[in-house]
């Protein structure tokens, strides 16, 4: 056998070797990688809400526990209506709802918008109003860094905080993104419906404002009875929210 044939035999055994190591340690790592996005998921929305400190560091079994004894998750119709075990409607949307005290303290929304680069997936919490909101997280984009990357900035979000969703006469407005700071930039009557933009990222915000009102505009009717007070309490709901793929 010549020395060149070895050669060949032996680059194709290693490839093959390493092609099989790769596909069993992808498959080995797999549930841990789901385990690790189901966790992430259950961080963010604890963090939409305040559960949690940014700042500190909690084990997978600190997460579930917070999340269990705090977040239901319901599904609800295009009217608003909570769908019961058994039930099936033609659109299903999921709420993750904050319970403090057997009470609905707010409720939070999936977030999946357009940015500039690729998609913005975070989630957005209300109070139980309707109207106010509690917090915003990103916790995937593909937006520039130190540009539309500090969508996920800490001070970018705490902008979103005590904001509203409806005018002064309680219309549905939706949550806006300026080009520059808002006490520069609007009205002082309507500044409760918009947040300081970004520098340097007017197509992020631009983007991520049209995702939002789409997206709140699709839960309206559930927030229209947080506003009514029609919805007070949970009914029997299913057991899990999806665990959004990455995409």
């Amino acid at each position: 056998m010549s020395d060149q044939l070895r050669s060949l035999l032996f680059a194709a055994a290693t490839c093959l070797v390493c092609a099989i190591s790769l596909t069993a340690a992808s498959t080995g790592l797999k549930g841990f990688q789901q385990k690790n996005i189901a966790m992430d998921r259950q961080k963010n929305i604890l963090k939409s809400v305040g559960l949690i400190d940014e700042n500190a560091g909690y084990t997978h079994e600190e997460i579930n526990k917070l999340y269990a004894d705090n977040i239901k998750c319901i599904w609800v119709d295009s009217k608003g209506s909570i769908i019961k075990k058994g039930q099936k409607a033609q659109k299903e949307l999921p709420v993750y709802i904050y319970m403090k005290n057997d009470r609905i303290e707010s409720y939070i929304l999936p977030i999946d918008s357009r940015g500039l680069w690729g998609r913005i997936l975070g989630y957005l919490a209300l109070k139980n109003d309707g109207s106010t909101i509690v917090g915003f997280t990103v916790y995937k984009h593909s937006e520039t860094p130190g540009l539309g990357g500090e969508i996920e900035k800490r001070w970018f979000r705490k902008n979103f905080e005590g904001k509203k969703v409806v005018s002064r006469a309680g219309k549905f407005l939706s949550i806006s993104i300026t080009k520059g700071g808002v006490k520069d930039t609007v009205p002082k009557d309507m500044q409760a419906n918009y947040v300081d933009g970004i520098s340097g990222a007017t197509l992020t915000g631009k983007y991520l404002a049209a995702g939002l009102k789409d997206i709140l505009l699709e839960y309206e009717p559930v927030s229209l009875k947080f506003r009514t007070k029609k919805l007070l309490r949970l009914t029997a709901g299913r057991k899990s929210c999806p665990v959004r793929k990455e995409k």
